[in-house]
């Protein structure tokens, strides 16, 4: 008798996203469509175009220079509560920048 190994569906998609390599660039697509949710409306409004990914830091173009300053100053808040977001440790800093 064969024995089955019954697991979720999502479980399953997560190991095939895993085998193609295509785990990491969903979780940070993910991470940079939660920076609204996560920074709020307000934040959200000046920021300028799409915030990138690179080397596990997030950036993020700010266009008031006291609202990046303040911002700066919640980089940890703000990388701790993206990666809880998603689910995972996608980012190890955010940069604001003019």
């Amino acid at each position: 008798m064969f024995k089955r190994r019954e697991q979720p569906v999502s479980q399953l998609v997560l190991q095939s996203l895993r085998a193609l390599g295509l785990e990491t660039p969903l979780l940070q697509k993910r991470l940079v469509d939660a920076w609204p949710l996560v920074a709020g409306e307000a934040i959200a409004r000046y920021t300028v175009g799409t915030p990138v990914i690179r080397n596990q830091t997030l950036f993020v173009r700010i266009s008031i220079p006291a609202l990046r300053a303040d911002l700066s100053m919640r980089r940890q808040e703000l990388t701790q509560r993206l990666n809880q977001h998603v689910g995972a440790q996608v980012i190890a800093d955010v940069r604001f920048s003019l």
